[in-house]
């Protein structure tokens, strides 16, 4: 591919962005941040955890990014009874006396994993190979999954009762964690009388699946400078506590800190938010700007940080 050819790639990938924006406003009042980094997320082929207490529409924002790109959607309820073929299929026996494979909810281009936090950890592992490796294997056998694959998963942050702590290799899974802030009391009017006077707007198809595949491989073939990667993986190191160059900061309010897979996404995320201000190249501010999206849920606190309230974007601002 010529520069030219990436440069009109990456304004048509601006464009549309735009266009996807316009689309979402039809049906979701305010949560532009929240947008912008779900469709930052898909633009990179991570996955993302949206916390955020229940009736701010988090499902229904997944279902029109699903519409307006163009991909199939499942959604799966998360309940302490489900199985982990609930969601990823089962072997039957079929009236030939043969097993067959039956497919499960997994099989679609954005699975909304709703409450995930609700099912033991059994069936929360289950999503682990689909996440990494966009397959899973039943008896012996590997089925792999349609391209784009996302798991876009929610998260009540204050219901605790019934509930199972995500695993962190489950965590570790998101490449980002987004909160859902209550709306403004001018968002909340608009959204009341959106929904009680008038009908839904319908929304149209902006992107194809193969946009979002030829996206995502435009946003890895983007440069970064030595330096911005070298101050992403300074930043993640910062994180750790007990070694040699750890602050006292860090050793008295983190327990554990980011893995390796949180530089990656720093810069992945880096790329994909300069492009969509307009730059060709990310910079430090970049990285900066999504580095409590990556790092946020990577961050085990320690007692003392959970005794004075220290809170883990506080300790994030306290890395840069």
């Amino acid at each position: 591919m010529t520069k030219n050819e990436e440069l009109q790639l990456v304004k048509l990938l601006i464009d549309k962005y735009d266009l996807t924006k316009q689309e979402i406003a039809k049906v979701i009042i305010g949560q532009e941040e929240v947008i912008k980094q779900i469709l930052s997320t898909i633009f990179v082929g991570g996955h993302a955890l949206l916390v955020g207490v229940p009736g701010l529409g988090k499902t229904l924002l997944v279902n029109t990014i699903a519409k307006i790109l163009g991909l199939d959607f499942n959604r799966v309820q998360f309940t302490p009874d489900l199985m982990p073929s609930d969601i990823l299929g089962n072997d039957i026996l079929n009236e030939d006396r043969k097993f067959q494979f039956i497919q499960g909810p997994v099989f679609c281009n954005i699975l909304l994993a709703d409450e995930i936090n609700r099912t033991p950890p059994k069936t929360q592992s289950a999503l682990l190979q689909a996440m990494e490796e966009k397959s899973v294997t039943i008896g012996g056998k590997t089925h792999f999954l349609s391209n784009p694959f996302f798991v876009l998963a929610t998260q009540n942050p204050i219901e605790q009762e019934g509930t199972y702590p995500l695993p962190e290799a489950q965590l570790d899974r998101f490449m980002y964690s987004i909160s859902l802030d209550y709306p403004s009391i001018e968002e909340e009017f608009a959204i009341v009388k959106k929904t009680t006077l008038s009908k839904t707007s319908d929304v149209q198809q902006v992107f194809t699946s193969q946009d979002i595949l030829k996206f995502q491989q435009l946003i890895i073939d983007i440069p970064v400078n030595d330096n911005v990667i070298n101050y992403a993986v300074q930043l993640v190191h910062k994180t750790r506590p007990n070694l040699s160059k750890s602050s006292s900061y860090v050793n008295k309010y983190i327990k554990f800190g980011a893995g390796p897979r949180a530089s990656q996404y720093l810069i992945r995320g880096a790329k994909v938010n300069a492009i969509l201000s307009g730059k060709f190249t990310p910079d430090i501010e970049d990285v900066q700007s999504i580095s409590s999206f990556v790092l946020g849920h990577r961050i085990v606190r320690s007692y003392k940080a959970h005794a004075e309230d220290v809170s883990v974007s506080q300790i994030i601002k306290n890395l840069y």
